[in-house]
């Protein structure tokens, strides 16, 4: 004997019948556009007005990401210069007298916290507190809205310029005469660092260390070693210039004086120094060509069982 359709039965098959007919209606009605840009809120001129004193400046945003003619839901496009500047009302009143914010002569807190409005995810998410920013940096020390030269709006035409700015001595070392990726272009200062900000030492974008830095990219040297070089678990900058050199492998000096400021003790050689070492042929035939690394080829460590002495 079939059981009686229950009421609740009934109440469940009518709400699944309306859902279905709800979707078949939005299924044939066009989506919705993006909301068109509001009006102007209190204090607020527009663009139009703005354009109207400083000439330009609003093309110049054109070709760039800041441009107005974007999404239409952005803050750029809805207040257009004053997304930036701040209401321009006022100063749209008495030009004199009342100034937008001036990005250059503004503090840099103020000045930055206008950037930071839209910019405060992904590679912007820590300058808070970052290096850059407890130094007072602003954005507009690197980055240029309207007159940029380079990439990402940066006022150099290239990263290296606009980092040699302030540090100089870092980008000298890298017009040395060795091998030096940055120089050559296949690297670049973000390559290593993340300029606005990180959680390792020296705004390294990866590892916790020097070490791990350099190893991202030079995976075998990365070990763990079955007999490690002391040095090498320091940190690579003990025997290496990272930012250039005029040595060999980019050392920060040339063998066997690179070698021989740990190991000025050692019988086999003693330092150059030493008579010793250049009247006894024994020892003195050794230090020629690669010097140490003659015979020493896996300084950065050895998995051989008998590796103790990093032989070749």
């Amino acid at each position: 004997m079939a059981r009686p359709i229950t009421t609740a039965i009934l109440f469940a098959f009518a709400n699944l019948m309306a859902v279905a007919v709800a979707n078949v209606g939005a299924a044939g009605r066009t989506p919705e556009p993006f909301p068109k840009a509001q009006a102007p809120q209190s204090g607020y001129v527009g663009t139009e007005t703005c354009v109207g004193c400083h000439d330009n400046y609003d093309t110049t945003l054109t070709p760039t990401k800041h441009g107005f003619k974007g999404n239409e839901r952005t803050p750029m496009a809805q207040k257009g210069c004053e997304s930036c500047h701040g209401p321009g009302a006022a100063h749209a009143d008495d030009p004199e007298k009342v100034k937008p914010v001036q990005f250059p002569k503004v503090a840099a807190d103020v000045a930055n916290a206008q950037c930071q409005s839209c910019h405060n995810r992904g590679e912007h998410a820590l300058w808070d507190g970052s290096q850059h920013e407890n130094r007072n940096v602003k954005c507009v020390d690197c980055h240029s809205v309207h007159s940029s030269e380079g990439a990402t709006l940066m006022r150099a035409k290239t990263q290296q310029l606009t980092c040699a700015r302030c540090h100089q001595a870092i980008t000298n070392k890298q017009q040395r005469f060795n091998h030096m990726p940055v120089r050559e272009g296949a690297l670049t200062c973000s390559s290593c660092h993340n300029v606005h900000g990180s959680v390792n030492v020296k705004l390294l974008r990866t590892g916790t260390t020097v070490d791990q830095s350099c190893t991202s990219c030079h995976t075998e040297k990365r070990g763990p070693f079955l007999w490690e070089h002391a040095p090498v678990v320091d940190s690579c900058t003990t025997c290496h210039d990272s930012h250039g050199s005029n040595n060999e492998r980019m050392l920060q000096a040339k063998l066997p004086f690179l070698c021989q400021r740990c190991h000025v003790t050692s019988r086999h050689p003693p330092t150059v120094y030493e008579g010793f070492t250049l009247q006894n042929s024994q020892n003195a035939n050794k230090l020629f060509g690669k010097s140490c690394a003659n015979c020493h080829q896996q300084v950065h460590g050895s998995n051989h069982p008998n590796g103790k002495f990093f032989l070749r």
